[in-house]
């Protein structure tokens, strides 16, 4: 143990003829452990609620989205099997998309039709694990036998169906404004549709909106002939989505627009990560505060240990050395604070991820409870932000500390 250490260890540690510095001493402590422990927490839970977001988008839209310019595209058989070549892509399905009204005899609602093959469908988007009740597979429609006709099935969003007041196997009659034109002027379609399953993705805007059909049946029910709106495509890795649908957009060439689903949420993730910021500078105050008592303990130390300090430099001691000393001491402050906040940080995190303590109401949040996800980027962040506050609180108590002159201090000794 070098001396610079040796003696910081026996200032911090020793008893002090003022107790009040050593109060001090533990509150900075207490406050850099507080402020640490509240960043942990608050970090880790906004990383839960954006991964869980994240989650529930994706658990109904595909990571990737290829269309025409010019609103349909008619080879797509062709054109899913070339994309399914693409490095990255697990797999492609084809989608119609537009807007309908559905009534019931309990309700009218506006929504979102969406045709899709079920079987492709299930490999690309998570709609059966989001299926409350029912089953994905009963949306495809059973060939019509002689003299018996079949009704299509329709999956309506959680929302959407409490709306209309409707349970699974009651019927809904969907009605499409880009009906047939006759000379009265443009008569909507309207189609019977019994409800087969229930969907509950936890986005209020999805659950409120989509409706599922079968894909034949949405070309049927529209008259758009074999087209569809475009095609959807499901990656490996959902963190190279722009790498991958630059590499779509040259597989496919000119007259396609593809999205990824970074850009099509951009905004929503842009404001949760500057949100993310900012409760990292405001909670870091806390830090700031314990900052400001570490600088008033070692000020106060300095003052009692005037003559310490003077007896040392008589004795050969170097300015830097006793510069070091104090630093050394406000370091230690500041390391010892800082463990035990990443200790709480930690324990809370852990108790709130397993007995999920706090609760929320599901109706506003789509959450029962507080999704808690830590980051090491983020924990390495905090500890050394707030161990450099630390430093940074020692250098004008060290500063003074050095520069006192010996032979004033032992004037009157």
């Amino acid at each position: 143990m070098n001396f610079e250490l040796f003696v910081s260890l026996r200032y911090l540690l020793a008893k002090r003829r003022q107790t009040f510095i050593s109060l001090i001493t533990i509150i900075s402590v207490a406050g850099v452990a507080v402020g640490v422990t509240a960043l942990i927490v608050v970090l880790a839970v906004m990383n839960g609620f954006q991964e869980d977001l994240r989650n529930r988008i994706l658990g109904v839209t595909s990571h990737i989205v290829a269309g025409s310019f010019g609103g349909t595209t008619s080879d797509y058989r062709e054109l899913i099997p070339r994309l399914e070549e693409v490095p990255g892509v697990v797999a492609a399905t084809p989608f119609i998309y537009t807007q309908v009204m559905i009534s019931s005899s309990r309700g009218v609602s506006g929504a979102i039709m969406r045709g899709i093959e079920p079987l492709s469908a299930s490999r690309v988007i998570r709609i059966q694990e989001n299926m409350i009740r029912g089953n994905l597979a009963d949306l495809i429609t059973p060939p019509e036998e002689e003299g018996k006709t079949t009704q299509p099935g329709v999956i309506l969003g959680m929302e959407l169906a409490n709306n209309l007041g409707i349970r699974q196997g009651e019927w809904i009659t969907v009605v499409s404004p880009t009906g047939r034109l006759t000379p009265m002027g443009q008569i909507p379609k309207s189609k019977l549709f019994q409800v087969v399953g229930i969907l509950q993705s936890g986005m209020y805007e999805y659950d409120n909106t989509l409706a599922y059909v079968d894909l034949a049946v949405a070309q049927q029910f529209l008259a758009v002939g074999d087209t569809v709106t475009g095609i959807e495509v499901r990656l490996k890795d959902i963190y190279r989505a722009p790498e991958v649908a630059e590499a779509i957009r040259n597989k496919l060439g000119g007259g396609f627009w593809v999205r990824d689903w970074m850009q099509m949420n951009r905004s929503l993730f842009s404001a949760l990560k500057l949100e993310k910021v900012v409760m990292f500078v405001i909670l870091t105050l806390i830090v700031l505060v314990a900052a400001f008592n570490i600088v008033s303990s070692l000020i106060m130390l300095v003052m009692e240990k005037n003559r310490d300090i003077a007896i040392l430099k008589a004795m050969g001691a170097t300015t830097a050395s006793i510069r070091k000393i104090f630093v050394m001491e406000g370091l230690m402050i500041g390391v010892t604070g800082t463990g035990l906040g990443l200790l709480g940080g930690f324990s809370l995190c852990a108790l709130l991820k397993r007995y999920k303590f706090i609760e929320l109401p599901r109706d506003i949040y789509h959450i029962s409870t507080l999704p808690v996800k830590m980051e090491t980027m983020d924990v390495l962040a905090i500890a050394v932000s707030a161990i450099l506050i630390s430093l940074v609180a020692t250098l004008y108590p060290s500063r003074q500390a050095a520069k006192l002159d010996p032979s004033e201090a032992l004037r009157y000794e």
